[in-house]
């Protein structure tokens, strides 16, 4: 298992307002909680043996999860996770510390997914019975994604022994999770094989979160991310790659996402407190902006924008 728990042990960070957290100054009202800020495959990612892969494993510092938010209510002790990845034990140990909610066979109030690419779902294996043999732990999705989690192997195991509980999700219909807060699916475009892929937006008591961590293009969506952002309170947005010369030798159309350089020119007419609502996440493991003070976080941090942390805080 990667070794992620430096950050997690001392402190956490605050998105609100750039403070340092520690373990007794969890907020006591409903929060995000980001349990991660990588693409699929994690960073380190397994396999690469390229440098920035390579120089985080020698020098034994934290990477980063794959990308997943939890939503947590301190006052009703519920917590709920969008994606449930490959990391998920990890994430879950993180979860236990800060929320603990004492349900061993419903470790969760609820999953919900944005699609059915490996890093998103893959997590929902750890809920069977050779690990963790939950009980009815609700997953929120949409159709395609329901469908294909309920006709296609080990997925369907987990639904015939009511590991799991599928619960159909509806384009831009609200999801009240109690008083204090809802969530909202709203489709965005994708390399959808195997089902529909959604962003959402979570609503708390005082202020909303925007999160799309795959998406296209900007241009390809039939909203504008502009109106987008400026109607919530802090925007998680696509920051798979940096730039079109990430992957030498690949056809990165592809894969395609927003580049943060595109986003960037972009968003550059938005007001500065716009643009400091965005804060990129879902890295790909070679993107430069994963590395500390590299040319690409300055550039980042130069337009007025953000790199998502793990392990950060946004209070709702």
């Amino acid at each position: 298992m990667r070794t992620f728990y430096l950050a997690i042990i001392t402190c956490v960070y605050s998105l609100l307002n750039g403070e340092i957290l520690t373990a007794t100054d969890v907020p006591d009202t409903p929060y995000v909680l980001v349990l991660g800020t990588a693409q699929d495959g994690g960073y380190p990612q397994a396999g690469c043996e390229k440098q920035c892969c390579q120089s985080l494993r020698s020098s034994g510092t934290t990477g980063s999860h794959v990308t997943s938010l939890a939503i947590i209510d301190p006052i009703s002790k519920q917590r709920w996770v969008i994606d449930c990845t490959p990391d998920f034990p990890a994430q879950l140990s993180l979860l236990d510390k800060y929320a603990p909610i004492n349900q061993k066979r419903k470790p969760v109030s609820g999953i919900f997914l944005t699609h059915a690419h490996v890093g998103h779902y893959a997590g929902l294996i750890n809920l069977g019975r050779e690990i963790m043999g939950t009980q009815g732990v609700p997953v929120s999705t949409m159709p395609r994604c329901k469908n294909f989690l309920e006709t296609q192997g080990p997925w369907s195991l987990l639904v015939k022994l009511n590991n799991i509980t599928l619960l159909p999700l509806k384009a831009d219909e609200p999801i009240t999770l109690n008083s204090r807060l809802t969530i909202t699916p709203f489709l965005v475009p994708h390399r959808d094989e195997f089902s529909e892929t959604v962003g959402f937006i979570i609503a708390g008591p005082d202020r909303k979160v925007l999160f799309i961590p795959d998406i296209d293009k900007w241009e390809k969506w039939d909203r504008r991310i502009e109106q987008q952002i400026t109607s919530v309170d802090r925007a998680y947005l696509d920051g798979t790659f940096f730039d079109n010369a990430e992957l030498p030798g690949r056809d990165i159309s592809q894969i395609p996402h927003p580049f943060i350089s595109e986003s960037i020119t972009r968003f550059a007419k938005l007001p500065d407190s716009q643009r400091d609502k965005v804060h990129f996440i879902h890295l790909n493991h070679t993107n430069a902006a994963l590395q500390p003070n590299s040319h690409a976080q300055r550039t980042v941090a130069k337009a007025g924008m953000h790199i998502a942390q793990q392990f950060s805080i946004f209070k709702l």
